[in-house]
């Protein structure tokens, strides 16, 4: 997205596709921080801090969707993480840009420390899901790792293929592009400036016991940002809520009162009350996130 003109076609894209929240991969801005577009999207955005354009990730949400935003952190030019309020459970993404296959070994090592890493901060209730620009090749020979993905990916496995599968295995992670059979050109998303070479190497995966809501993952050939990388969509039921609360009570307390003793024993034993229906309601809570109806479109693009 550094070329001049090239998120506001970015943006275009979104719209017209009608997506929730878009992933970049590749953005090769520098520096990390967050805008508001003259459409009312809002980016996030993570590189360099060498003010070298290369690498760089993003994620944009769509307008009125940062409401529900409740933390990002730009971890490094290859990695971002947001995470989304919603109605029962919330939403973490972790946005990539992996090293290509033939990288060295110690930064490939590097990537998936740094991901671990971050995957270990995102609460265990939380739908979690990992995309973008992998650049790994799965295969189709799911024998062992039928948890992990399906039969749908396509080529052969290369080294990064490897490398993901075994961190979605190890993390209850399913590789979303290999669960469903559709035709190939609906399954490769990447393609070589001639033609002739082409690759699924741009993912998006779901934790395992969120499996159920993840509706489809397919590419979308019409959409047109100049890149050699198709536009990839997930659809996954998911009802996210907006962060902020407008009836807040905002009168102000008068703190004094509490030298006497009998407003400080009745107001000690008011907390004590509220925290203990505080702790019955998440406990009901948890009972009932099994429940849930998610919907999320998302979009993951390599500049």
């Amino acid at each position: 997205m550094f070329e001049t003109g090239k998120l506001a076609q970015v943006i275009s894209e979104m719209n017209r596709y009608n997506l929730h929240i878009l992933g970049v991969s590749e953005s090769r801005w520098t520096g990390t921080g967050r805008l508001r577009t003259n459409t009312g999207e809002t980016v996030l955005h993570s590189g360099r801090d060498d003010n070298i354009h290369t690498e760089g990730v993003a994620i944009v949400l769509k307008k009125g969707l940062e409401k529900s935003l409740m933390e990002w952190k730009p971890v490094n030019s290859r990695l971002i993480r947001i995470r989304l309020r919603g109605r029962h459970n919330n939403l973490s993404i972790l946005q990539c840009y992996a090293p290509t296959n033939d990288h060295e070994e110690e930064d490939k090592d590097l990537f998936y420390e740094q991901l671990q890493a971050e995957l270990n901060e995102i609460p265990r209730h939380d739908v979690i899901t990992l995309m973008g620009d992998l650049n790994a090749k799965v295969g189709d020979d799911n024998n062992g790792a039928e948890r992990t993905m399906g039969k749908f990916g396509c080529g052969s496995i290369n080294n990064n293929g490897e490398r993901l599968v075994e961190f979605c295995a190890s993390n209850d992670l399913v590789i979303g592009g290999t669960l469903f059979n559709h035709p190939a050109i609906h399954r490769l998303t990447w393609y070589s400036p001639n033609g002739r070479d082409k690759n699924q190497i741009d993912h998006i995966a779901i934790n395992g016991i969120w499996r159920g809501s993840l509706l489809d993952v397919r590419v979308k050939r019409g959409a047109d940002v100049g890149s050699d990388h198709l536009l990839v969509i997930a659809n996954i039921r998911l009802k996210l809520r907006r962060t902020d609360q407008r009836h807040a009570d905002h009168r102000r307390l008068d703190v004094n009162k509490l030298k006497d003793p009998d407003v400080k024993r009745s107001f000690t034993i008011q907390i004590r009350n509220r925290f203990q229906a505080l702790s019955d309601q998440e406990n009901n809570t948890q009972q009932e996130m099994e429940d849930t109806n998610h919907l999320w479109n998302q979009r993951d693009k390599d500049e």
